[in-house]
């Protein structure tokens, strides 16, 4: 992936981030996600005093993106207040998953440097491969 790229949603993510509602936790995350004709749409984590109500950033991406019509993404970028990477959770990487195995692109708090990987080597064996598989013609 081109560095221009990587830092363009890096930047985004990283001022989304700063629209995060986490009065409880007080862990702000930010996701841009690039679709494959160049899009990017980003989320914010969205905290609910119901834990479980509560919205991650990559889904709220994700939920933005697919109510505007796109749904074919190639990468998730995403960046917390956290010191060390961010990793998306269970539920994030499940709902990444449906949309095929993205590109994640992981911060740390500050700086530019990133980890890059494909979804599928922290999340092999999600329930959309195993459906693709049941599901083949």
């Amino acid at each position: 992936m081109e560095k221009a790229t990587v830092l363009e949603l890096l930047q985004k993510a990283r001022a989304v981030r700063e629209n995060a509602y986490a009065p409880y936790s007080k862990f702000r995350v930010g996701a841009a996600l690039l679709t494959s004709d160049g899009k990017i749409f980003t989320g914010c984590n969205v905290e609910n005093l119901a834990y479980g109500s509560a919205t991650c950033a990559e889904r709220t991406g994700i939920c933005k993106a697919v109510s505007e019509g796109s749904r074919h993404f190639t990468a998730c970028m995403i960046t917390s207040d956290l010191e060390d990477w961010i990793y998306p959770c269970g539920n994030c990487r499940q709902t990444l998953a449906e949309f095929g195995d993205l590109t994640l692109i992981l911060t740390k708090n500050e700086g530019e440097e990133t980890k890059i990987m494909k979804l599928s080597e922290i999340h092999g064996g999600s329930f959309a491969t195993m459906n693709n598989l049941l599901n083949k013609e």
